[in-house]
């Protein structure tokens, strides 16, 4: 008989992705992450003590600091670090390339899950989050907000996102910079499958203005591994070119061109001081956000 985490983790890695709506995904998602985390050696992340502020009429008494108060004679409050109003960004790549799959997930599926149980995440922590979705333009933006209830909004413009139009990822992250306002964090949710140096010098844009930037790099596992056993025609999903080959004849050279170019995008995000994790389609989505947290220094 199967134990409850392992009924757990079938039910995220292998069903999450069908359930509908993209809300119900999100919640099952982080709800059941949190639950983990609450039953783990992190249990508390989100009440880790940040920093002290002067007390305001209204706040909850039982947070004020009596050993500064004794010490002192002022008033200050403990501050968490889910009080910190942290404004994040959500940038969605829909060009075509994300529409790929080899198996059941769309990357643009993935995508949109993870940007989905992003803004809960976040917004359960009382941070504010807006969303913006790209392919070479910018189509949809929404500012950070922090109200619960904006995770409606989001969730809607999610529900609606498809897959198609050419990339150009450094380009439409430039824009987005330039837009951006006060300092806050950044989430790109991309395949990265585009220039690297204009990927790179977008997100450099960003870390210039004092941004704090994560990257989520959503690869399909047969775009990693080039395990296809059968000759095929490869369709470019943005160009819609096409070439027939037998995939066992050029796999070695693929997958040391993958290799390489992984590198430099690691190398580079290295380099401008943004995280970068990379995931497949495959990745149970609580391990993501379990990469999330534990890179932002919030547990442990």
């Amino acid at each position: 008989m199967a134990s409850k985490e392992s009924d757990r983790a079938l039910v995220t890695s292998s069903l999450i992705h069908r359930l509908e709506p993209l809300s119900l995904r999100a919640k099952v998602v982080v709800e059941g992450f949190l639950t983990g985390l609450h039953k783990s050696p992190y249990h508390g992340f989100s009440v880790e003590f940040a920093e002290h502020r002067m007390y305001q009429p209204g706040d909850n008494l039982k947070h004020l600091d009596w050993k500064v108060l004794g010490r002192t004679d002022r008033h200050y409050i403990k501050q968490f670090q889910e009080e910190t109003n942290l404004r994040a960004q959500i940038l969605l790549d829909a060009s075509g390339s994300m529409d790929f799959t080899s198996g059941e997930v769309k990357k643009i599926d993935y995508g949109r899950s993870l940007a989905a149980a992003l803004v809960y995440l976040l917004l359960t922590q009382r941070d504010a989050v807006g969303l913006t979705v790209f392919d070479s333009e910018v189509r949809e933006t929404r500012p950070p907000r922090s109200a619960l209830i904006w995770r409606n909004e989001l969730w809607s413009v999610l529900d609606k996102v498809v897959a198609e139009g050419e990339t150009r990822t450094g380009d439409a992250l430039h824009r987005v910079a330039e837009r951006a306002g006060r300092r806050g964090l950044v989430i790109l949710i991309s395949d990265l499958l585009d220039d690297p140096d204009a990927i790179l010098g977008g997100l450099h844009h960003f870390r210039h203005l004092g941004h704090e930037v994560v990257v989520f790099q959503v690869l399909d596992d047969r775009e990693l591994d080039f395990a296809f056993d059968r000759e095929a025609r490869f369709e470019e999903l943005e160009t819609k070119q096409s070439l027939t080959a037998s995939p066992w004849q050029v796999r070695d050279a693929y997958q040391q061109e993958m290799a390489d170019y992984l590198e430099t995008i690691k190398s580079g995000c290295s380099r401008h001081n943004v995280r970068h994790h990379l995931l497949t389609t495959s990745t149970p989505l609580e391990d993501a956000l379990i990469s999330f947290i534990l890179s932002r220094g919030r547990l442990g």
